[in-house]
């Protein structure tokens, strides 16, 4: 997991490659990108056309136009100036070989998406033909390299002038280790995006939990009748997050929470930013530590959760454990097995 790295610029896996491939350069500087999307091949000529030869010493004219289209084509990428040549369709063995001889990189059957990025990033424009090739379609960057990374090979694009493109090439011993380390990324990732849309933050490490609830107990003190329970109810529903926090992290969850009601109980108000410490398995100042969460998601995620228990709640107000109704419907057969004549009484919980 070490070995994954942040490229500055655009990276994508190392395509399928002809012979001649391993001749040509692996490193440039400031170099002239050309995409495209045609094929390079001999193969990629083919017409729906019928051609009669009245003498057979013609057929070699025709084999001849047939290289020289390719060899034309292969020329005029030559002359644009490019020193690096990317196509989303094949670039066989002879066009291999004629770019190595020219120390020119080349690299066919690049996936479109990888292809649209690096047009993205180094301001170039795919070509659907080698016919004026400007130099206002072709990329640049800073630095082009490909570079070995464990089994595979990356062509990394670093230093693109246009756009601010950023690739994270992942490393693990295993595909659930690098799925579980590009979640952790992602997750972290849209945190900061959140954070820098919306610039208000609380803390985090349920320190923000544990305050609302403090908050929530103390109002409902001055609440008479049975709304103060409901009030409490919330308020204890809130203490789930740390809880939850502390058992992740294979922590006393009794404890922990008793040392944050204890501080955020304070008079003062200094303990309110006050949250789980998963590292030492007690609490810290979260908002010191650097453990934020984006105002916005947290209320959204309040929300959420209060809809959520308003929707069971209509629910005709039940909720229905199907294994407790089958364990009261057998005990309720055995008393009338044992009673003779008792009738068993359905139950249902609010």
């Amino acid at each position: 997991m070490r070995d994954s790295f942040l490229v500055n610029g655009v990276a994508f896996k190392k395509t399928f490659s002809y012979a001649g491939f391993e001749q040509q350069p692996k490193k440039f500087h400031n170099p002239k990108i050309l995409l495209l999307n045609i094929e390079l091949e001999l193969k990629s000529e083919k017409e729906n056309a019928e051609i009669r030869l009245s003498d057979p010493l013609q057929y070699q004219s025709i084999v001849d136009a047939e290289w020289n289209i390719i060899y034309d084509k292969l020329d005029k990428c030559v002359k644009s100036g490019a020193k690096i040549v990317l196509s989303r369709l094949a670039i066989g063995d002879l066009a291999t070989q004629y770019f190595a001889d020219r120390d020119i990189f080349c690299a066919g059957r690049v996936a479109e998406d990888d292809l649209h990025r690096v047009a993205a990033a180094t301001g170039g424009t795919v070509q659907t033909s080698v016919n004026n090739v400007i130099d206002e379609v072709l990329g640049t960057c800073d630095v082009f390299e490909e570079k070995q990374v464990g089994n595979e090979r990356f062509n990394i694009f670093s230093g693109c002038p246009s756009g601010q493109t950023a690739t994270i090439v992942l490393r693990g011993g295993a595909d659930q280790f690098i799925e579980e380390a590009e979640r952790s990324l992602h997750d972290a990732i849209m945190i900061v995006r959140r954070a820098m849309k919306n610039s208000t933050v609380v803390a985090g490490g349920g320190a923000i939990d544990m305050e609302i609830s403090r908050y929530l107990w103390q109002h409902a003190r001055n609440i008479a009748g049975k709304s103060q329970l409901f009030i409490n109810a919330f308020a204890k529903a809130l203490e789930v997050i740390p809880r939850q926090l502390c058992d992740n992290a294979g922590f006393d969850a009794t404890d922990v929470l008793n040392k944050l009601r204890q501080k955020h109980a304070l008079p003062s108000g200094e303990g309110s930013l006050y949250g789980v410490d998963i590292n030492t398995g007690g609490i810290c100042d979260s908002f010191a530590n650097f453990v934020w969460e984006p105002a916005l998601v947290k209320i959204n995620a309040i929300n959420a959760a209060t809809e959520a228990a308003c929707l069971v709640l209509s629910v005709d107000e039940t909720v229905k454990n199907p294994k407790s109704e089958s364990a009261q419907g057998d005990a309720a057969g055995m008393g009338r097995g044992r009673g003779g004549g008792m009738r068993g009484r359905g139950m249902r919980r609010r």
